[in-house]
């Protein structure tokens, strides 16, 4: 009985700490991570099987319904020619990397530093330092110098702005003054 209580607290707790502070459930769940990362509405099964084998660098943003799968669950296929294979392979994400929301990240994987992951994506083999990769499979489309260049003009500096003031300001600016 005392067993079955301490599953339920510690259930709530984990529950808690995913709603109210990301960082200390991602840790809960053993996953290494640097320092100044985000982790937007994550899971328990946003890294998958094997969290402990999931190293994620500094400055990295892991968006919604990200799946970081550590595990190759096609082989259960193969239980039967040999009850105990398993195909497992380390996560290794570099510093200042932002993933996408739905993005999935494959066994083995490794991302270099300074990539973004974009939305979606389906990353099945490693991605050098520097690159946007994207699509499915996830392909380098660009480095992330030419990524800067290309939203030079679209930019908007709204960080320091309120709610109501972003608010405004965004109307104006792509509806008019009759927003």
């Amino acid at each position: 009985m005392l067993r079955i209580f301490l599953r339920i607290i510690n259930a709530l707790h984990m529950k808690w700490l995913q709603r109210f502070s990301p960082e200390k459930f991602v840790k809960a769940l053993g996953v290494k991570f640097g320092k100044q990362c985000r982790f937007i509405n994550v899971s328990s099964g946003t890294f998958g099987s094997e969290p402990y084998l999931i190293r994620l660098g500094n400055h990295v943003t892991v968006g919604g319904e990200v799946r970081m799968m550590t595990h190759d669950g096609g082989v259960w296929i193969f239980r039967d020619r040999d009850e105990s294979v398993d195909v497992i392979a380390p996560i290794k994400i570099g510093n200042n990397v932002f993933i996408g929301q739905r993005a999935m990240i494959l066994p083995g994987v490794e991302i270099g530093d300074n990539c973004v992951i974009g939305a979606g994506a389906i990353v099945t083999r490693d991605i050098p330092s520097g690159y946007v990769a994207v699509g499915i499979p996830a392909r380098c489309l660009k480095t992330t110098d030419e990524y800067w260049e290309s939203i030079q003009q679209q930019q908007m500096h709204t960080k320091q702005m309120g709610r109501e003031q972003k608010k405004e300001y965004l109307e104006e600016h792509f509806f008019g003054k009759a927003a």
